[in-house]
């Protein structure tokens, strides 16, 4: 058997045909949900006097990066070495890796892209600040480097203001570095349903970061950086005095996960539209109560819950495997049937789209004659190292 490696992987649909043509499963891109997103988070960043550096592992797409520039964002935030090197290569030159890196093989790869673009790295441990120098002396280049300090997040970071302050002036006091800020995203909060118990929890993010800011301005280290933020929470950081930056990745698609949100009011969280789908057809139909469609697991993520059936009042997924997916049709007053075509909303953005080779942009989703606009590829699918 032949080596098959290089083969193209056909793309799942033509420009200009009609939605209803293109084959299943399919992520779809509703492009006028999807440029309002953008136009909604540059109206909102610009009234709060912050910069937006949006979150690429959310797309993986060096196309949309760019589409986020042109709506104001300052560069992308990447979260591995190698979805950074697919952005550079497209053209993306002021980039954050907002994560920790560890051995040579990355240090290397790091300081290798700096040598053509602005390549900045997050630390919490004394050992990367040597291994970071060690790799921008071997390629001739300086690297901006950020403390990663814990708000409440429990992944990385450095809990004492000891610790940060150590790094800080071990970076400042490094000819191979420069320190630029800090980096203080609170993860965990962004997905607290209530608006006051998510307030809670980032103000006291941001008070913890306004000390830490504080603390490096009395040691005369200076935080030109200061980013974190995520979509469930940005416009608290947005108006905190302390984020210079934010960066929010899924206002773009906005998934049904964030959609379970509440805003002050006690209403969904509506800021934003829903621009991502899985693109379903209904492949059996055992009874009147239910239907199977074609995508599973493999097409859609469901650490964040199952899709959401779009525009199918009643329904809802029950349950799902590698390749199908059972919705329960027995609330719903038109029923879909066999060869029927569903959208479905990904319970969690960033994983779902790294399941898929290509989006398919569509226009007027939301009209009689929805068509293919625009086909690009997933360039940093599975981009993990």
């Amino acid at each position: 058997m032949g080596d098959t490696t290089n083969l193209k992987r056909n793309q799942p649909a033509k420009i200009n045909e009609i939605l209803a043509q293109v084959d299943t499963p399919a992520l779809i891109v509703d492009l006028d949900a999807f440029e309002n997103n953008l136009k909604t988070m540059e109206t909102k960043v610009k009234e709060a006097s912050v910069t937006l550096r949006p979150h690429s592992k959310t797309h993986k797409s060096p196309w949309i990066g760019h589409k986020q520039k042109d709506h104001g964002a300052i560069g992308l935030c990447c979260q591995k070495i190698s979805e950074a090197e697919i952005m550079v290569d497209g053209g993306i030159k002021d980039i954050l890796i907002s994560n920790q890196v560890v051995g040579t093989s990355k240090t290397d790869r790091l300081a290798s892209l700096n040598r053509d673009a602005r390549v900045m790295i997050c630390v919490d441990h004394m050992d990367a600040v040597s291994e970071l120098s060690a790799a921008a002396a071997r390629f001739h280049v300086t690297i901006e480097t950020l403390v990663e300090i814990e708000v409440g997040g429990g992944r990385c970071g450095v809990a004492s203001d000891k610790e940060a302050l150590e790094l800080a002036h071990a970076i400042n006091n490094d000819t191979n570095l420069k320190f630029t800020g800090l980096q203080a995203y609170h993860g965990a909060a962004q997905h607290i349903r209530n608006h006051a118990d998510r307030k809670t929890a980032i103000n006291k993010a941001i008070e913890k970061t306004a000390d830490t800011v504080q603390m490096m301005s009395s040691e005369g280290l200076n935080c030109s950086i200061v980013g974190g933020a995520g979509t469930g929470s940005f416009e608290m950081e947005a108006g905190s005095g302390v984020y210079t930056e934010l960066q929010a990745g899924s206002y773009i698609f906005m998934d049904a996960d964030y959609a379970r949100n509440k805003c002050a009011d006690g209403k969904p969280f509506d800021t934003f539209e829903h621009s991502l789908f899985i693109y379903a057809t209904v492949m059996s139909k055992p009874n009147e109560n239910k239907v199977i469609v074609d995508a599973g697991h493999k097409a859609a993520s469901i650490d964040s819950g199952y899709p959401m059936p779009w525009q199918l009042s009643g329904s809802e997924i029950t349950g799902m495997s590698d390749e199908h997916a059972v919705i329960d049709i027995k609330k719903v007053n038109k029923k879909p049937t066999r060869g029927d075509k569903i959208l479905l909303v990904p319970g969690h953005c960033d994983p779902t789209v790294n399941l898929h080779d290509w989006y398919v942009g569509a226009r007027g989703l939301q009209t009689e004659d929805p068509y293919v606009e625009h086909v690009w590829p997933i360039s940093a699918r599975g981009a993990l190292s």
